[in-house]
């Protein structure tokens, strides 16, 4: 595998590759980096995950002349959102060269782009409409432009830009080098390659690269006010060699590791506010394996390489399908197998849904383990220990002698009971399981019945309410029970273990475009 100083980079995009916290390319930036360089067209099949933005957006950078204060480079994307994200990685990339991106998007006022455009900027992102209009309006103008890339094209062809796009071409220089980044390769693809490429060269890289398909990969749904509890359950329960656990923000990791070390787990902290001396401190003791657990930020996280990762968890679930591709791809290396575990509280259903129609395939659900389940399980590791220290022969003069001396008063399991009782109770005892108590709510025996403040008013029908239930709450239809809508309110049923989630996912709301509020019922015979 190459470093990426061997693509003889600028000092200063090196920089922003490091601050960005990647280590080593991936397979896409190692075939595609070279050609772009080198001015040839490139197709490339990718998918979300691979790399891909970093791919085609580091000769990018490498090409442009900040002291020329022109557009130099364009970026075409199906959706606002992922201009936005591309723009955000690109700018972090070329923030040291100090490269001036800027996103351009429908539903954004144009008169805040069009000054933004008029203080000079290199390298512009957007949706094809949006770009087209500026265009039109001579607010943006392409005659330095050097490359123009088309992300996602086949999605851009499916939502009709595909006029729009050849539009946007039609004013650029006949010499710029056309890059065109694309899950899957139809027809329409095809011609627009011959069209407007010269002599392409095709990269291909599959999302299986990426993902390694030795990860065993589920979620558990917890409750927001007691997911520390919850990952103490599942910590206690799995066989974790080492694992990387991974929190949205900084404040997230610090809070984390320092809970974690209080309740007794070897864990620590990384994240790019803190100095590089305590950086490399943390992650050499976790090489050693004197910190078993890694609790980090997504940049600070990237390149790590340290084959002994068993688990990935993640603790905070990740905000795209890319970030979270890149985050499970630190376990299962070296064809061992891994394990990405993801907590999702009620509001994080969609979100989970989202990545997983991203990476084309499913998270398997998993019941959070019982504490009794967690209990056997540590009686288990503790009764290894222990017959590991006594088979060892090793010497313990100073108990020896203690129990010698209560042997005199009691019998020897005894003692041993009391002593493994003072030691270790708080670990079969600690936490209690986090529930809600909605009381009566005049349901079926097993059931919670909640009462919902529209009805009939909002055209809601039971279907749509047992969608948005099953949705919502990450829970199966045919587990919701009986409901009843009337003109200005409605009620439905649920079992007892998922009505915290259903609580927690519908509280506040929308369903058919209506706000909606939940709260437990009351008993039939006070409504």
């Amino acid at each position: 595998m190459k470093q990426f100083d061997t693509f003889e980079l600028d000092s200063r995009i090196l920089k922003g590759i490091r601050d960005m916290g990647f280590e080593e390319p991936s397979p896409i930036q190692e075939e595609c980096i070279p050609a772009v360089l080198r001015g040839e067209d490139v197709i490339g099949q990718a998918q979300t995950g691979t790399g891909k933005t970093a791919a085609f957006g580091i000769p990018l950078l490498e090409h442009v002349d900040t002291d020329l204060h022109k557009v130099q480079a364009v970026i075409l994307a199906p959706t606002r959102e992922l201009a936005i994200q591309v723009s955000e990685e690109i700018r972090q990339i070329g923030r040291p060269k100090r490269v001036k991106t800027l996103p351009i998007y429908g539903g954004q006022p144009i008169g805040r782009q069009i000054k933004a455009l008029k203080q000079g900027v290199h390298v512009v992102i957007g949706t094809p409409g949006r770009m087209l209009d500026h265009l039109r309006r001579k607010t943006l103008r392409l005659d330095d432009v050097d490359t123009l890339v088309l992300d996602e094209a086949d999605e851009m062809l499916d939502m009709g830009f595909i006029d729009d796009i050849e539009a946007v071409m039609n004013f650029m220089p006949a010499n710029r080098q056309l890059l065109l980044f694309s899950a899957t390769i139809p027809p329409a693809i095809r011609h627009l390659a011959r069209k407007y490429m010269k002599k392409p060269r095709y990269i291909t890289v599959s999302r299986g690269e990426v993902t390694a398909p030795v990860i065993e990969q589920v979620y558990y749904r917890v409750l927001e006010s007691a997911k520390l509890e919850s990952l103490c359950r599942i910590l206690d329960s799995e066989e974790v060699e080492q694992g990387i656990l991974f929190c949205r923000t900084k404040k997230g990791v610090d809070e984390l590791a320092e809970s974690l070390s209080g309740r007794g787990y070897l864990a620590g902290g990384l994240h790019g506010d803190m100095a590089q001396q305590q950086r490399d401190r943390v992650m050499n003791a976790f090489r050693r394996g004197d910190i078993e657990l890694l609790v980090a930020t997504d940049v600070a996280a990237r390149g790590i390489d340290v084959g002994t990762i068993s688990h990935v968890i993640n603790y905070d679930i990740p905000q795209d399908a890319e970030s979270y591709v890149h985050r499970i791809g630190r376990t299962g290396r070296a064809g061992r197998t891994g394990v990405a575990l993801t907590l999702v509280t009620p509001r994080e259903m969609k979100q989970l849904r989202s990545i997983e129609y991203e990476i084309a395939g499913q998270l398997h659900p998993r019941e959070l383990p019982s504490l009794e389940e967690v209990a056997e399980r540590q009686q288990q590791v503790l009764r290894e220990q222990l017959d590991e220290m006594i088979e060892s022969g090793e010497q313990i003069p100073i108990f020896e002698e203690l129990v010698k001396e209560l042997s005199e008063k009691h019998d020897a399991e005894k003692i041993a009971a009391a002593a493994l009782h003072m030691a270790f109770a708080d670990r079969f005892n600690a936490g209690t399981d986090a529930v809600y108590d909605f009381g009566e709510t005049g349901a079926s025996p097993g059931m919670v019945r909640f009462f919902i403040n529209v009805g009939r008013n909002v055209d809601i029908r039971p279907r749509e309410l047992v969608k948005a239930i099953a949705e919502q709450a990450g829970i199966a239809a045919k587990k919701v029970g009986r409901i009843n809508i009337y003109d200005r309110f409605s009620f439905v049923e649920v079992p007892e273990e998922v009505a915290p989630f259903v609580f927690e996912a519908l509280r506040r709301t929308k369903i058919n475009g209506a706000r909606v509020n939940l709260e437990p019922a009351r008993p039939r015979n006070r409504s």
